[in-house]
């Protein structure tokens, strides 16, 4: 099993949901996040004053699949949140030891 985790633009959630929607994910996690990377950050005006964000906002989507599937998710995630432009996100997938539902007490490929 993997932990599949985007960190994507927020325009994009919708996207990347309706892509994964097809697969059969029938659960994922969204968090509001904020973080830099090459962006940098940006340079804001108020009220004639200039300040630099230096953490921008975006999305961590965090999605727990079988090993079987784990590509197809990575490739429906790339194809609905890149925009071709600087801070689309990265992706991250780790090896799940174990997944216990807490309501059954399923556990392994049957708690997913």
């Amino acid at each position: 099993m993997k932990l599949v985790t985007a960190i994507i633009k927020p325009f994009k959630l919708d996207d990347v949901r309706e892509a994964l929607a097809p697969l059969g994910i029938q659960g994922l996690t969204v968090s509001e996040v904020k973080g830099f990377g090459r962006q940098k950050g940006q340079t804001e005006i108020y009220r004639g004053a200039e300040y630099r964000i230096s953490f921008l906002p975006k999305i961590k989507i965090e999605i727990a699949v079988s090993d079987s599937i784990a590509d197809a998710v990575i490739e429906a995630i790339l194809a609905s949140a890149h925009t071709g432009k600087i801070g689309d996100g990265k992706i991250f997938v780790s090896e799940l030891e174990q997944i216990i539902r807490i309501r059954t007490q399923e556990s392994g490929e049957q708690a997913l």
